[in-house]
């Protein structure tokens, strides 16, 4: 599946964060399954179609939702609102009540993890599994490459050419082996498009470790599985051995080999196994 299909499957809906209307691109399988819905959190600077595999994978499983999160991918991107883990939270909160949803497990990657891990501490009843992979957590963001986005005028004065250099540096030579093409072009995608570079500049500086130190990870009773890439130099795996012991649920860790960052990409398949064993 290309980006151009993922987009085909998304639906859209509206939630309001800190007084802004803002627009969600949904994936939904729409099949009728016992149990919660399973949401997937993406990270920075990804956006849903990260899930291109897991996500229909498990959908015949669960019933699958995959939102972008505000500013990112076909969500809304414009200036004027925040985007950090704290506003993630909030909206994710609103845009689950507005669908009815009070039971969720969580599979997310990044700071999407953070965002789960907020929402998941917020409301330790309504949060039954949780699947975490190289996320954002502790004190362990935001990495020096993404700060550096952030710095006023940096993105915004990138030609095509610097852009696309920048991206296959993020994605191309994040990757274990080489980068699947159609992938490459999906990650590439929402930040090549008009306003992207600044949608960029704005997520990069929105990134805060406070909103992850600040969490009291001991109320978390969800079921932590850590699904990990185990060669990432970002989110090593000691954080999530350092996750299963702070979390009050049980927990365990999965490290996949012959994966960075990106072990969604770098290692689908056993991915996919994986998340189905658990949540399936």
């Amino acid at each position: 599946m290309d980006h151009h299909d993922w987009t085909e499957t998304q639906r859209e809906t509206t939630v309001t964060v800190d007084g802004h209307d803002l627009r969600y691109a949904v994936y939904e399988d729409g099949s009728e399954h016992d149990g919660p819905p399973v949401v997937f959190l993406h990270g920075i600077p990804t956006w849903s179609f990260l899930w291109r595999d897991a996500a229909p994978a498990l959908a015949e499983h669960r019933r699958v939702i995959a939102p972008d999160l505000v500013g990112y991918g076909n969500s809304a991107n414009r200036d004027g609102f925040d985007r950090s883990v704290r506003a993630q939270t909030v909206a994710l909160a609103d845009f689950l009540a507005e669908r009815g949803v009070e039971d969720v497990d969580f599979v997310a990657h990044d700071v999407g993890g953070a965002v789960a891990l907020r929402y998941a501490a917020a409301r330790p009843n309504s949060v039954g599994k949780l699947v975490l992979s190289n996320a954002a957590c502790f004190d362990s963001w935001p990495v020096e490459f993404i700060n550096s986005l952030g710095v006023p005028g940096t993105v915004e004065g990138w030609d095509d050419e610097e852009l696309d250099e920048q991206l296959e540096f993020l994605f191309a030579d994040g990757a274990y082996d080489e980068a699947d093409p159609e992938w490459l072009a999906g990650m590439k995608a929402p930040w090549e498009r008009e306003g992207g570079r600044r949608a960029l500049a704005r997520a990069a500086v929105s990134t805060n470790t406070n909103h992850t130190t600040e969490i009291d990870y001991g109320e978390i009773t969800a079921d932590l599985l850590c699904l990990w890439g185990g060669d990432d130099v970002l989110q090593p795996v000691s954080q999530a051995e350092r996750l299963v012991e702070a979390t009050s649920g049980d927990g365990a860790v999965v490290a996949l080999a012959d994966a960075y960052h990106w072990v969604t990409h770098d290692r689908s398949a056993a991915y996919c196994d994986q998340l189905v064993d658990h949540l399936g």
